[in-house]
C-alpha cells in the first residue's frame, strides 16, 4: 500500500475521504489542500505526510494510480497552477 494512503488510514481517514482527496488533487490542487486541512490530522502526522511527499513526489502518482484515478489530470492541474 502507498505510504500516503497508509498514513491516512492509520489516522482513521475513511476510504471515501481518501478518494475525495485524490480526486480533488487531480482536478484542483488548491481544493485538495483545503481537504487535507479538514481531515483533522495531528500536526506531527501532517508534517510526516508532507515530508514524505517532498522527499518522494512519485508517491502522489503511485497513490493516484492505486486509487484508479488518472494521473495525467494531476499534471494538467499542475500546469494550470504554473501559468
Amino acid at each position: 500500500m502507498n505510504p500516503i494512503i497508509a498514513l491516512l488510514k492509520e489516522n482513521n481517514v475513511s476510504n471515501d475521504k481518501i478518494q475525495e482527496l485524490f480526486q480533488a488533487l487531480t482536478q484542483n490542487p488548491l481544493a485538495a489542500m483545503a481537504i487535507v486541512g479538514q481531515l483533522g490530522l495531528p500536526q506531527e502526522q501532517l508534517q510526516l505526510l508532507m515530508g514524505q511527499v517532498m522527499q518522494n513526489p512519485a508517491l502522489i502518482k503511485e497513490a493516484v494510480e492505486e486509487l484508479g484515478l488518472d494521473f495525467s489530470k494531476v499534471e494538467e492541474a499542475k500546469a494550470k497552477l504554473q501559468q
